[in-house]
């Protein structure tokens, strides 16, 4: 390893679990190098409530991470969800006085009028994410710095939250001695993980299942339309099966891992399993199907509001594929009930493009955690690209 290695963290803190990778940066490529996971603490139905406990799981999930990798860390990228994300456009206009070639300067400025939306009194802009640009009332410009023109407008969308979570979140990052490079939402760190930019502009949706919050986006042609988080979450599912099957929250979690599923049709109808009982009593036996037919009503309930959310944006009959990702996500069936209600083909989206990246991390529940580590890299991929090309311009005009 270099002497001075550029680490890529990614912290995602979940309300059930705690994950952090770590890689390296080589060559613009990432290689890994290590992970730590720690279970949730100080969480009730997806946001803070013990903001020391939180900072204790960031501690042991970063801890574990550097000792597999064999280094230290100081800084992340941190994923941020839950049920206070919401999307938005904007629109900002910007005139030039006279014909002239677009700068990066006319394209800040832009973007930076188009954030400019009236806010919630708890809300915070997390992302502000270019659709695309008009040039003297032409539109269709994906990058229209270089071309020619006395107007630029631009239409941006806006991923915002909970000003109150972001600071909690950031603010265990940092007792647990991390600096956040940056705060992204979840579902955009994932899909940066698992979908390829060729799908993206075909038309795409990333569905994260979390515990307590389902977050969503939707690409098309390169932009992003829609972002927002779901009343229906992983949590829901445990908690019918719990009330449907008469059991604890925890012995409901293990039935619907190890014997559930999202399609009840292919149950025998005399296929049963054992579930406990309350201490002192013996285990009886269940309905699988009941249990999956419990299953599938809630995952039709889940896919139904993204449905409705696809039609909202015009995308119900455009979109080719989604994404499933999360441990909700693991569930058997979920894939074959999002193409039925959607109607595109669905698949898990696991990380790719990680050398080394572990066989027993190929799993939709580190998705989130994968993106944010690449996030991290492609931050610092991009500071030392700017270094270089300051560097080019200081000994031409000795500066």
């Amino acid at each position: 390893m270099a002497a001075n290695p550029v680490l890529a963290v990614g912290l995602d803190v979940g309300s059930h679990w705690t994950r952090c990778p770590i890689l390296l940066l080589e060559d613009a490529r990432v290689r890994f190098l290590g992970c730590g996971e720690a279970p949730s603490e100080g969480w009730v139905k997806g946001r803070i409530t013990d903001q020391k406990a939180v900072t204790e799981c960031i501690f042991l999930a970063v801890r574990e991470a550097e000792v597999e990798a064999q280094v230290t860390v100081g800084s992340a990228v941190l994923g941020i969800g839950g049920g206070a994300i919401s999307g938005a456009s904007g629109r900002g206009g910007y005139e030039t006085g006279f014909p002239r070639r677009i700068g990066q300067t006319d394209v800040n400025r832009v973007v930076e009028r188009a954030a400019r939306v009236q806010l919630q009194e708890d809300e915070v802009v997390l992302h502000v994410l270019p659709q695309d640009f008009t040039i003297d009332s032409r539109n269709g410009h994906r990058n229209p710095r270089g071309m020619i023109g006395s107007r630029l407008e631009v239409y941006v969308h806006l991923v915002t939250g909970s000003a109150q979570d972001h600071h909690a979140l950031v603010g265990a990052a940092n007792e647990a001695g991390l600096e956040v490079e940056e705060t992204v939402f979840e579902p955009l760190a994932a899909a940066y993980a698992a979908i390829r930019p060729e799908d993206r502009r075909e038309g795409c949706a990333l569905i994260d299942i979390g515990a307590h919050s389902t977050g969503v986006v939707v690409y098309y042609g390169e932009s992003l339309l829609f972002s927002g988080s779901l009343p229906v979450c992983a949590d829901h599912f445990t908690r019918d099966v719990a009330r449907g099957l008469t059991l604890n929250y925890d012995d409901a979690a293990w039935i619907k891992e190890q014997h559930g599923s999202a399609v009840a049709g292919l149950t025998a109808g005399s296929s049963l399993v054992e579930v406990p009982s309350a201490a002192g009593r013996p285990a009886r036996e269940a309905s699988r199907r009941d249990l999956n037919l419990i299953l599938e009503a809630r995952a039709l309930e889940l896919f139904g509001f993204i449905g409705r959310e696809l039609a909202q944006i015009g995308m119900e009959q455009v979109l080719i594929g989604c994404v499933l990702t999360g441990g909700g996500a693991r569930l058997a069936g979920m894939c074959d009930v999002a193409e039925r209600v959607l109607k595109c083909q669905a698949s898990l989206g696991l990380p790719v493009g990680i050398l080394d990246w572990p066989s027993d991390l190929d799993d939709p529940a580190w998705t989130t955690a994968a993106g944010l580590a690449m996030y991290s890299a492609r931050i610092k991929l991009r500071a030392e690209l700017d270094k270089n090309n300051r560097g080019v311009f200081a000994r031409v005009f000795g500066g």
